[in-house]
């Protein structure tokens, strides 16, 4: 599967940004899918991920409650909407596929993800 994530961009603190990431290849509703971030000088980070019906999801504490994903597997589609956004939320965004059977649960682990898109550029000014 190929990814292209879009929809970074630069926003003030405490506004919003959806991300976009579109899939290509194989049949998109067999992966779980995820999204990573990476600031400067910083290990990539979990961020969100959502499981293959879109029926789970799971977000790092630092996100909750201001970022939601969701997918359209009509659409070989996956968003990251993120809201109140903070300087702190800076960062390379990536989104990536997990190859999981049916009825698991969100990988949340880098190395679960076998795939991944080019990353876009979240920059969020003071």
């Amino acid at each position: 599967v190929q990814l292209q994530a879009s929809g970074g961009g630069l926003v003030q603190a405490g506004g919003s940004l959806r991300l976009s990431c579109a899939a290509s290849g194989r049949t998109f509703s067999i992966y779980a899918m995820g999204w990573f971030r990476q600031a400067p000088g910083k290990e990539r980070e979990f961020v969100a991920g959502i499981s293959r019906s879109g029926g789970s999801t799971h977000y790092a504490d630092s996100v909750k409650g201001r970022f939601t994903t969701s997918r359209d597997n009509a659409k070989n589609t996956v968003y990251l909407q993120m809201n109140s956004l903070k300087p702190e939320d800076t960062a390379v965004y990536y989104c990536a596929a997990a190859l999981v059977s049916l009825g698991v649960g969100v990988p949340r682990i880098r190395s679960q993800y076998a795939y991944w898109g080019q990353g876009t550029q979240v920059t969020v000014s003071s």
